[in-house]
């Protein structure tokens, strides 16, 4: 039933005592519509959760590394054997890689999205429609309920103590009344009360077009990840740049030999100094992780979500909805002094009418209790997460009339009052209880609930989920903190949680009764696990007290009253089901409403953190010792030791094909802050025992080779040694090792013996091992460099733990 709204002096929402006198607005018609389409007045704003294909193909394709890569490319075609241009041909396959395993994401994006989409309410025509956010045009009258947002601007044409909240685009917290006539803006949300909005301004013209459109596109580069790799990238460029020049000069000039093999060599020292597919390697994961996620009905809004969700250290948890199914079932009703049975039966059937959106605990007495059809509601006050309780009056058909209202015990009643003992006895078997009191003031009264009279008791049963119990003891295995942080009693939240297995569910805390101050909430939040009785607002601030005392914060929430916390949590979670302002501002939204899904989050992101970490040091201690080998090349006056075509064989066995490999693979280590420090620390040492050992033994090859096949011998020498510790690099960074990273180790140092056995393969590589003694020597100066490189990262560990 729709009530007309009214406002007192004091602020307070009510409802005129008289019934209503409704004006129900029949909206546009067919024929308008068509019209306004016809003209473009449609809400034609774009949507969408990913890069357009376009964005995708130019993100991947021009780049700075392959604008450098494709000239050098260019000019090995034109003076040196196809085998020195392979690793161009890499460079269009990965790119190629890249593009397609992005286009998969965004097809599971976008696809998820439409999935998600919530579908506003229009009125046309006189009947009641859900239609998709791009079909409203200019005029459409569109309904409101708790928890729906406002997609478009517009104007207030019915209101039922219709309360707003627009907090996300002015800062205000609280909520505003509206009523016919008011303005609504877009991006605003329904706390309490209902109504409908006529639209005034559709697309790019609305209040919050820009803001939305800007928060659903794609935004994977905003992630420490991804903003470590792009310091690191820029720190590469500038040692790059000198060091080729210098590379470029020696090789050319100073350096009187064959200008085609100058030019050869002088590219083989450039490209192995650019870690280009580590950028790549990257996209890959992300798109994977993504299309992984997919698969188990999880929409990642915001690419990023699954990196950040791998580094939560602190998870709140909202019961409803979360640790409980969305439904609850009435066990019992108590009546108290002396009421008569049957007549509180009329009383909470007739509640039924004086809300036309119920919540889950007025859903079950509604389903409980028939409604009386003689009783007929002439006043309501909505439920609201701040007050706890709504009302109704009613008028009994024999001239009769009573208010009454249901909510919370602890908030109705007086503190000393005897039926709390009763009430905390059924809350600590995780049941939930209302009390039904009558109280003789008007709704609109500031003290509507002042020695109201408890007439009955509400036992509610909730439906715990049957997959949150391993869910918890998941995050708890993976040292994640859980905390349950709800708006019910806090005795019956922490019975709940303890049916659960929760640690620290025995030690409820009373929202109402926490510090103000942040850092003594802080404090009181790392010891306690279960918190009730905690309003909107506390969320918010429970969430900033968290974040102070350095905790990454996730926050799962499906209710109005999660909006503003899901909003300030590091990772905001919502359930597919919640409201569309929950959905809205989360990073991340569960469509199949299943709280078990989020470990699967959880270990995606730790994957793809985790695996990065690793591969990335194997791409920078390749540039590493690149720049150094140049470096060295330059200062000794000698011919670089490598033609592309040898450094290209050396990445893909010991970079990257395992690199492939191993970003893929499960990984459930915690992700844990400064990217850059904990890659470069191995790398750097990494790089410098590589090139030492390369370098030394070029140098002993050049004194023990003489002729004109010395050049190609030496090389293979010094090849031989770079391949040896760049494996046991690789064999490093597999640890700890299972049956097919051993396999895979294995088989990249399999096909290095297959080039120096295979006689066209040798051709084709320009690689021969000549003699005895220098290969043996090449093999003991890597044995030294592995037990070198072996010292040097535990002593890094040691010395700069990450």
């Amino acid at each position: 039933m729709t009530q007309r709204a009214k406002i007192d002096t004091d602020g307070v929402e009510g409802t005129t005592a008289e019934p209503p006198v409704v004006h129900r607005v029949a909206g546009l018609t067919s024929a308008e519509v068509a019209e306004r389409v016809a003209r473009g007045e449609v809400n034609d704003v774009p949507v969408r959760s990913s890069r357009s294909t376009a964005d995708i193909v130019r993100g991947n394709v021009f780049t700075r590394f392959n604008a450098i890569i494709g000239v050098l490319w260019v000019i090995m075609l034109c003076v040196a054997p196809i085998q020195d241009s392979l690793f161009g041909f890499v460079i269009v396959a990965n790119t190629g890689i890249g593009i397609i395993q992005e286009l998969r994401a965004k097809k599971t994006l976008d696809g998820l999205a439409v999935i998600g989409e919530a579908k506003p309410t229009v009125r046309r025509d006189g009947v009641t429609a859900a239609v998709s956010t791009s079909e409203i045009v200019l005029g459409d009258l569109i309904e409101l309920g708790p928890g729906d947002k406002a997609v478009v601007d517009g104007e207030v044409a019915e209101a039922d103590n219709l309360e707003i909240d627009e907090s996300l685009l002015t800062g205000e917290a609280d909520p505003v009344v509206k009523k016919p006539g008011d303005p609504v803006m877009s991006g605003s949300f329904v706390v309490a009360g209902g109504g409908a909005f006529t639209a005034t301004k559709v697309g790019r013209e609305a209040y919050a077009a820009q803001l939305a459109e800007e928060a659903s596109r794609f935004t994977l580069v905003h992630s420490e990840l991804r903003s470590g790799i792009s310091t690191i990238l820029k720190y590469v460029t500038w040692m790059m740049i000198p060091t080729a020049l210098g590379l470029v000069i020696s090789q050319l000039v100073v350096k009187d030999t064959d200008l085609k093999d100058s030019v050869a060599r002088t590219v083989g020292g450039i490209v192995p100094m650019i870690p280009e597919g580590l950028v790549l390697l990257t996209s890959v994961a992300f798109a994977i992780g993504v299309i992984r996620l997919g698969r188990k009905q999880c929409l990642v809004q915001e690419l990023p979500a699954i990196e950040g969700l791998a580094r939560v250290d602190v998870v709140c948890l909202d019961k409803t909805g979360t640790l409980t199914e969305g439904g609850m079932d009435v066990t019992e009703l108590r009546p108290l002094g002396g009421a008569d049975e049957a007549y509180v039966r009329k009383v909470l059937g007739a509640f039924g009418e004086s809300d036309p959106r119920p919540n889950a605990s007025l859903q079950a007495v509604i389903d409980a209790y028939p409604d009386a059809e003689e009783w007929r509601c002439t006043q309501a006050l909505p439920f609201s997460s701040a007050r706890k309780y709504s009302g109704a009056a009613f008028s009994e058909g024999g001239g009769e009339s009573s208010a009454w209202l249901l909510g919370a015990p602890d908030v109705l009643l007086a503190a000393d009052d005897p039926a709390l003992a009763d009430i905390d006895h059924l809350n600590e078997q995780g049941l939930r209880v209302l009390l039904l009191a009558r109280t003789t003031r008007d709704l609109d009264a500031p003290d509507v609930a002042r020695e109201a009279r408890p007439t009955a008791l509400v036992v509610l049963e909730q439906r715990l989920r049957p997959d949150a119990a391993d869910t918890l003891a998941y995050f708890a295995d993976q040292d994640v903190a859980a905390k349950v942080i709800s708006g019910d009693n806090a005795v019956s939240v922490g019975a709940v949680a303890q049916k659960l297995g929760l640690p620290g569910a025995a030690h409820t805390v009373d929202a109402r009764r926490l510090p103000a101050e942040r850092e003594e909430m802080a404090k009181v939040l790392d010891e306690g696990a279960v918190f009730g009785r905690v309003t909107p607002q506390q969320k918010r601030d429970m969430v900033g007290a968290l974040q102070s005392r350095g905790h990454t914060v996730a926050m799962t929430g499906d209710g109005v009253n999660d909006v503003l916390a899901l909003k300030d949590a590091d990772i905001g979670v919502s359930m597919g089901s919640g409201s569309e302002a929950t959905r809205a501002v989360a990073q991340i939204v569960l469509l199949n409403n299943s709280f078990a899904t989020l470990p699967s989050v959880v270990a995606e992101g730790r994957r793809v953190i985790g695996n990065i970490t690793r591969v990335a040091t194997l791409f920078l201690t390749k540039t590493v010792y690149s720049v150094l080998l140049a470096v060295l090349v330059v200062c000794s006056q000698v011919e670089y030791p490598f033609l592309p075509r040898h450094l290209t064989l050396l990445s893909t066995l010991t970079i990257g094909v395992p690199a492939f490999f191993l970003a893929l693979a499960p990984n459930k280590e915690r992700a844990r802050p400064h990217f850059v420090k904990r890659v470069m620390r191995y790398a750097v040492p990494g790089g410098i025992v590589a090139a030492a050992a390369t370098f030394t033994t070029y140098l002993l090859a050049r004194s023990h080779y003489a002729g004109p096949g010395a050049l190609d011998a030496e090389t293979s020498a010094a090849t031989l040694t770079l391949f040896l510790v760049s494996m046991w690099v690789l064999a490093i960074i597999a640890r700890p090792y299972t049956w097919w990273r051993l396999c895979l180790v294995a088989a990249m140092g399999g096909c290095f013996l297959l080039v120096l056995v295979v006689p066209w393969l040798q051709d084709f590589f320009a690689l021969k091992l000549v003699g005895v003694t220098m290969p043996w020597t090449a093999v003991a100066v890597a044995a030294t460099g592995a037990a070198v490189l072996e010292f040097a990262w535990r002593w890094v560990d040691r010395r700069f733990p990450a």
